[in-house]
Formats: C-alpha cells, sequence, structure tokens
C-alpha cells in the first residue's frame, strides 16, 4: 500500500510513502518522467545498502543511472562536495532535462538538492529519504543547503523536488542512534502545531511510525504551502534549531542534529518561561529523555550566543525564536540579540 500526500508549492509534487516499495521506483518514476538519466547522490553507508536496488529499478524502468558516493556525516555536507557531485554530473553529459536523485538522510538530500539547485541554473531532483530525520523534515519543502565554516547551511537555495519517494523498511538498517536522531523533529512537529501528535509520540514504542511519519509530512506540507519561501509561519519549524545548531557547531559536529536540536528545544522552553510564558520545560524534558537524549548544554550562554550571531535567521540586530505558549502551539518572538544572550544567562547557561 501506498500513501500519497501532495505539496503545492511553486513547483506542485508528489510524496509516496510505503513500505517495502523502494524496487518499485523505476516504475513510479516511469508514470511521471520521460526517460532521461538520473545522477543519483548517496555515502558510503546508505549506496552499498540500496544503490543497487535503485538503480536496478531505475535502469529496468529505462532511465540511465549514472552515481557519485561521498563519505558518510555532517563533514561531508561541503562546497567542495557539491562541486564533486556537479563534476561528475558534467563527465557524464546530464543536461537540463536529466535529473539528480538523493539516496540518502539529510546531509545528502540537502546537497543534491542545492547540486540541482545551481547546476545548469536549475534541474530537477528526486528525494529517496532513508532516514527517519530526512524522512519527516529535510526531504520535504525545498530547502537545501550547505555548511561553510562560519556556520551550518549558510549557503543553499529554494529548489523543491520532483517527487519524495520514502521506503519506511529503509529505516530498519539505521543505527539506533540515527533513528532517534529523527524523532527529535517528530518530537519538534507536535510541540510548535500538534498537542495530539506530541502526546502520541511521548512515550516510544507505543505507536505506529508510518503513521506518524506521514502526520509529520502532513504538518510540514502544510506549512510549506502557507510559507514556502520561509518569511513568517515556516520558521515555527525551527523551534530548538538556532540554540541547537549552535552546540552542533561548536561540537565541530560531533553533536549530532537531532541530539543538538533535542538539547535546544529544551533550552527554547525555558528561555519561554522566563520570557513570560507557561513553563513547558518538564514535559518537554521527560519527552527528549525518554528518547535517550541528552538534555543539558555543554556550553555557557556567550559561546552559544557568539554562534547564533551567524544565524541565517537573524535580521539587523535582531533574532527570532521560535517559543511554545501551549504544548502544540508555538510563537515566533522577534527580540534583540543582546535580549537572546540575557536570557541564557538567566535560564543559568
Amino acid at each position: 500500500m501506498t500513501t500519497r500526500i501532495t505539496v503545492k508549492a511553486s513547483g506542485t509534487y508528489d510524496i509516496l510513502l510505503s513500505k517495502g516499495g523502494l524496487s518499485r521506483i523505476g516504475q513510479a518514476l516511469k508514470e511521471r518522467f520521460k526517460p532521461c538519466t538520473i545522477a543519483i547522490l548517496s555515502d558510503d553507508k546508505v549506496f552499498p545498502l540500496y544503490g543497487k536496488t535503485v538503480t536496478q529499478s531505475l535502469e529496468a524502468a529505462g532511465f540511465k543511472t549514472v552515481c557519485h558516493v561521498i563519505p558518510n556525516g555532517e563533514q561531508s555536507k561541503t562546497l567542495d562536495s557539491v562541486t564533486g557531485f556537479i563534476n561528475c554530473m558534467v563527465q557524464s553529459q546530464v543536461t537540463r532535462t536529466d535529473m539528480a536523485l538523493a539516496l540518502g538522510g539529510g546531509v545528502i538530500g540537502d546537497m543534491a538538492g542545492f547540486a540541482a539547485a545551481i547546476y545548469l541554473r536549475g534541474i530537477p531532483y528526486i528525494q529517496v529519504p532513508t532516514t527517519l530525520l530526512a524522512a519527516v523534515d529535510s526531504s520535504v519543502g525545498g530547502k537545501t543547503a550547505v555548511d561553510i565554516s562560519a556556520g551550518k547551511n549558510l549557503v543553499g537555495a529554494f529548489h523543491q523536488p520532483a517527487l519524495v519517494y520514502l521506503d519506511t523498511d529503509t529505516l530498519s538498517t539505521l543505527d539506533p542512534s540515527v533513528l532517534r536522531d529523527g524523532f527529535a523533529e517528530v518530537i519538534k512537529y507536535g510541540v510548535i502545531l500538534d498537542r495530539k501528535l506530541f502526546d502520541t509520540v511521548a512515550k516510544p514504542g507505543t505507536f505506529d511510525l508510518t503513521e506518524v511519519i506521514a502526520r509529520c509530512i502532513e504538518i510540514k506540507r502544510d506549512v510549506v504551502e502557507a510559507d514556502e519561501f520561509d518569511r513568517g509561519m515556516r520558521g515555527l519549524l525551527n523551534y530548538g534549531h538556532t540554540f541547537g545548531h549552535a552546540i552542533e557547531k561548536l561540537s565541530g559536529f560531533t553533536i549530532t542534529h537531532g541530539s543538538a536540536v533535542a538539547r535546544g528545544m529544551i533550552i527554547a522552553a525555558q528561555v519561554a518561561a522566563k520570557y513570560g510564558f507557561t513553563d513547558y520545560t518538564g514535559q518537554i524534558a521527560q519527552v527528549v529523555k525518554d528518547y535517550g537524549f541528552e538534555t543539558g548544554s555543554p556550553y555557557s550562554a556567550q559561546e552559544l550566543y557568539n554562534v547564533i550571531l551567524s544565524d541565517k535567521k537573524r535580521s539587523g540586530g535582531d533574532i527570532t525564536l521560535v517559543l511554545p505558549k501551549e504544548l502544540g502551539q508555538c510563537t515566533l518572538e522577534k527580540m534583540p540579540a543582546t535580549r537572546v544572550l540575557e536570557l541564557m544567562k538567566e535560564i543559568g547557561l
């Protein structure tokens, strides 16, 4: 059985969610696209698991494939890596009528999408997420980017995918820590926009994961359709990320994205309480703990602040924080950057 969720943004595209459907990806593409060359970007953990299945299915459906495999991990999310993939496409004579395909987690999805956005001034691309984090968050919505020394995701473009194809069976091969990382984003969706979802996932292992993934994708779709280019409500999706990205960078990315966002969500809840909202830190922190995340920040308010100043969400001297007013209802609060530092110090960082 395949679940289809349609996103209507600057481009309209389907998200196809199935269990065990990876071997049928060629047929799904054949029904939607003309035969062409598909340039696949993957990493050295994912490609040995699923590369053969995907390439054989695509080629059986009449597509030509070329593959570019890079080392797994955030450290590969660089302009040099994107250039390497683009050079592969040039050497393989990929044209504007061809496509790119991201086979992997969020890092691969962001990079393939960014490469597709800038190669020949833009070619279509397909997201095939193989991690929970990519499935519920980064594969949907068209945000693409790479990291530079100054910070995370500072160079990128909006470029909606032509299709998102998700086989939930790929999640079964994830390391437990990588699967857990995705649950930080799932918890985030519950806090920002869906109290029922928050309550559903509050106890690990007590719910149908496919249904939860579908609900997260629906929320992301609704937000993207309302604010594709991140000028308003889409900012809610950054809950926990301003502080989380700072923790990631300060750790040299030894603290993973999900783990950093989990800590960032708790900091944001503490800041919200100091800001004057009802304190939901205890409830959010308990769920985060139940998933096995660390809850404290290893860095001081000043250290975090120095990184936050280079955050792409800063506007002039102001920072917009996503703060919970209720469970299932967050608000965007714009304030002077110095006020953010004061609030972090007030919560004891």
